[in-house]
């Protein structure tokens, strides 16, 4: 009897402890930090529906199962995968790794914030601003991070033209620049227009596919060229802080998503590269390749378009 007690014990500590929320299942092997784990979890869920959004969300059909690992020496990363069918948003998995302290404080902020668009617009976002957005959230000494490399790629020529970047709808080969970039102007418009403005711009650039008149309408600025060559001008400063701009006269209601989109898997990986929906999510540390730089097209600016300042002349 004892020894099959203890056989017990033994098969209840290899499978590690399960901690249940309302909308998350969290497996990992730690029972303490399991629990921990949990409840900040759905308290990242409230405070950022809330942030971004300006309301708390209902739950989620099914709770979302998340499997954790933890290490001091483990690299902060994860991936989360949602099924986008028939205007419903469903089938949450996350899979997360690092310190407990990294995933506390960033690979669960930034997870749950690309839930959090998930569940809004209910249709996948542009690459640069679903990353920028969530890495927005993380830690400052993560951000400082993403900013240090920043400068390293424009210095490198690996800086990415708005006009090419805002069209991008799956992640290119090199993949850091477009997590600095779209973190850094998240970053900058957030500033100046906080996070609701900036999920209207997303929304009203989706909806109507004119980024120029979305950057206009929410922000001021005259096309993509204008805001590109504003944003290089506060990057090239050493990122200062920015006053909060009094909203443009023409925004007005918050866009409402998409209805109905095609069905689409969207896997996100914080800090790794994206993966196959048939695949198994790899959370190891991403190791950039190289990549000949993006320029811009003569035939992607009008005339009526400001021009840029190329992305290479930093």
């Amino acid at each position: 009897m004892v020894r099959t007690a203890l056989l017990l014990v033994a098969l209840v500590v290899s499978m590690g402890a399960h901690f249940v929320t309302p909308n998350f299942v969290v497996e990992t092997s730690d029972p303490q930090l399991c629990e921990q784990i949990g409840q900040t979890a759905e308290k990242l869920r409230r405070e950022m529906a809330i942030s971004w959004l300006g309301k708390t969300m209902p739950d989620w059909s099914a709770p979302c199962t998340m499997t954790v690992q933890v290490g001091p020496n483990l690299g902060a990363g994860g991936a989360t995968t949602f099924l986008f069918d028939r205007g419903e948003v469903y089938g949450w998995r996350m899979t997360i790794q690092g310190s407990a302290e990294r995933i506390l404080d960033s690979v669960l902020p930034h997870e749950i914030t690309h839930m959090v668009f998930a569940s809004h617009f209910r249709c996948p976002l542009p690459r640069w601003a679903d990353e920028g957005g969530a890495t927005s959230v993380e830690h400052i000494s993560e951000k400082q991070k993403h900013n240090h490399m920043l400068v390293q790629f424009l210095h490198t020529n690996r800086g990415i033209a708005f006009n090419q970047m805002f069209a991008m709808t799956e992640y290119p080969q090199d993949v850091m620049p477009l997590y600095a970039q779209g973190y850094s102007l998240a970053e900058y418009l957030i500033e100046q227009g906080g996070r609701p403005r900036f999920l209207a711009f997303l929304g009203e650039g989706m909806k109507a596919d004119d980024w120029n008149a979305a950057a206009k309408r929410y922000y001021g600025y005259r096309d993509l060229g204008v805001l590109q060559n504003s944003w290089l001008s506060w990057v090239r400063s050493g990122f200062p802080q920015l006053q909060p701009q009094a909203e443009p006269s023409l925004v007005a209601e918050v866009v409402e998503p998409r209805p109905r989109p095609e069905p689409n898997l969207i896997l996100r990986v914080a800090g790794n590269e994206p993966i196959a929906a048939n695949q198994q999510a790899s959370i190891q540390p991403w190791q950039p390749r190289p990549m000949v730089p993006f320029t811009p097209t003569p035939a992607a600016v009008s005339a009526e378009v400001s021009h840029p300042q190329p992305m290479g002349n930093w």
